[in-house]
């Protein structure tokens, strides 16, 4: 059987993927409708892509140690050609910690700083299970979101089930996170 440790990683991988076929999918809009105001938790796509990288970071950021680098919502990266590559870079890193991690690191306790003057304390494992909810929480939104433009929104919910060997093969060997 699996272990946790290994789930983790796997699930790594697979937001990657999913994040790289949203993102290529949204590199298609033009700059005003990738900004353009929609019905959604975010008001648009540029929001809801900016929130999921700056969360993405602050969690990676809280695990390492090493301090959260962004706290108010902004928009980062104005635009798909200049988030998606950030985003891409994240995701490697997310990877790489996981890759980095010993089943013992799952229940080390890590500080969470909110500004708000409460101790924040969890698990590398919670934090994990965690980032994986919210990234597919807000990629639904924007998948939602996408599907009132004229891209067709990608298929999101495929996992690395081997019968899905075939058809991740070239995308995994593109965005060099292989398995």
């Amino acid at each position: 059987m699996p272990s946790l440790l290994n789930h983790f990683r796997a699930m790594a991988r697979n937001n990657a993927w999913s994040n790289a076929r949203l993102l290529d999918a949204c590199a298609k809009l033009s700059d005003a409708d990738f900004s353009a105001r929609r019905i959604s938790f975010f008001p648009s796509l540029q929001a809801t892509l900016n929130h999921i990288l700056i969360v993405d970071r602050n969690y990676l950021a809280d695990m390492r140690g090493t301090g959260r680098p962004y706290f108010d919502e902004e928009i980062l990266y104005s635009t798909m050609a200049e988030l998606a590559p950030a985003q891409r870079e994240t995701d490697r890193q997310l990877i790489a910690f996981c890759d980095s991690l010993g089943e013992s690191d799952l229940e080390r306790i890590v500080a969470i700083d909110r500004r708000d003057g409460v101790d924040y304390r969890e698990t590398i494992g919670d934090i994990l299970a965690h980032l994986y909810v919210h990234q597919i929480h807000h990629r639904g939104q924007a998948h939602a979101m996408l599907a009132g433009t004229d891209v067709a929104p990608p298929q999101l919910d495929e996992f690395f089930l081997a019968s899905d060997a075939p058809q991740r093969e070239a995308d995994l060997q593109r965005l060099k996170i292989g398995w």
